[in-house]
């Protein structure tokens, strides 16, 4: 992505600017617009009201972060054009506003497009091209799985609670494919997981699965390569679910997933017990190492990753059957997900890897499940395809 800067064409608010403003003129040119403006690859970014400065702060990483808007004379309007969004992007960004000494950082009021997070929320813009998937929403015509809470005594990790999928047409009688979900809260509230299992079954795009949807209480540690995380996963809660619910027994039938540090967790498991976890969902891991030396400049709590991932460059090996990675090319793990992905290939896995243009967030982890659970599970309309 090239570096964002003014646009060299005129934008729609430049008749605005040229005209001599005034509030009503202002009144005019918000009237029946959407905002951030998108016209092509030039996007405007307006803030109406008394303000010392605006700043918008974007998660673009490589890109300035943050870019002062400039303020309309004689108005109370604020504005920032840009030029070289590309097409089909998510952006998500929040204003910063100065005023009395004071600043803060806000949701674009003039925006209504919010992605929410475990820390709170953030505007998005949708540049030209791109649009929220119809398949991650609710669909009246698609019956709903079930969502029922397990509790799970761990000899290593002690008391664990999650949820567990079922889809709508379960029976005892049948077996499934299983599905672990590292962060399978936040999944569910903050990437439509739920919505997006039950359309795609409903659609044929993947078969019924039963998945299983695990938390941490510390995840900065136990997803980082923790060999007591992955006994648990795979000695002490495989087994238990695999007696207690109707998975087929066999590793292409078992997949293990999550985003960041969860992707680190599933894939690092996977490297402890080669064989058993046959399908691997990778989403923007954090997977953190060092080209020279030993220095690892994300701090310590990447240390363990490094460690791990720098063994498994120097001695790769086929740790799964199919592995799916994707990453956004606005984040900082991109180059870390795009070496790691031809090291994978060269052990003889199965391995796609997606890029999209958006960054280190739940929507961008949500708009890749259909992609990714059709790969590795395809359903009876994926198969022709194949």
């Amino acid at each position: 992505m090239k570096p964002l800067s003014p646009s060299p064409s005129k934008p729609a608010i430049q008749a605005l600017i040229d005209g001599g403003a005034d509030g009503a003129k202002v009144d005019a040119f918000l009237k029946g617009r959407a905002f951030p403006l998108v016209e092509g690859g030039t996007v405007t970014f307006v803030f109406r009201g008394e303000a010392d400065g605006i700043i918008l702060r974007h998660w673009i990483y490589g890109l300035e972060s943050a870019t002062s808007l400039s303020r309309i004379p004689n108005t109370d309007l604020w504005y920032l054009v840009l030029d070289g969004i590309p097409p089909c992007s998510r952006v998500e960004y929040k204003l910063e506003l100065q005023r009395h000494g004071h600043s803060a950082w806000i949701e674009d009021p003039l925006n209504p497009n919010r992605a929410r997070d475990p820390f709170g929320a953030n505007s998005v813009l949708h540049s030209e091209g791109y649009e929220v998937p119809t398949w991650t929403k609710a669909d009246p015509d698609a019956r709903p799985g079930v969502m029922e809470p397990f509790r799970f005594e761990s000899r290593t990790l002690g008391t664990r609670t999650g949820m567990i999928y079922l889809p709508a047409r379960f029976r005892k009688s049948r077996l499934y494919p299983l599905i672990v979900v590292h962060d399978g809260s936040d999944y569910l509230k903050y990437a439509a997981m739920k919505p997006v299992l039950d359309n795609l079954i409903h659609r044929l795009e993947i078969p019924d699965v039963i998945v299983a949807f695990t938390d941490s209480p510390d995840r900065l540690r136990e997803y980082a390569n923790d060999a007591t995380h992955a006994k648990f996963l795979t000695e002490e809660l495989l087994p238990d679910l695999t007696k207690r619910l109707p998975v087929l027994d066999r590793p292409q039938a078992r997949c293990l997933m999550g985003a960041s540090f969860g992707a680190v967790a599933a894939f690092s498991t996977a490297a402890r017990y080669p064989g058993i976890w046959g399908r691997l969902l990778l989403q923007s891991g954090s997977f953190a190492f060092t080209d020279i030396g030993k220095r690892n400049r994300r701090g310590p709590l990447f240390d363990q990753v490094v460690a791990f991932v720098n063994r498994y460059r120097e001695n790769p090996s086929a740790v799964s059957e199919r592995v799916f990675v994707s990453c956004g090319v606005y984040e900082s793990l991109i180059y870390e997900n795009r070496s790691l992905v031809p090291i994978l290939d060269a052990t003889g896995m199965q391995v796609r890897f997606v890029e999209s243009r958006d960054g280190h967030n739940w929507e961008n982890w949500r708009d890749r499940l259909r992609e990714g659970l059709s790969w590795l599970f395809p359903g009876p309309l994926m198969f022709i395809y194949e």
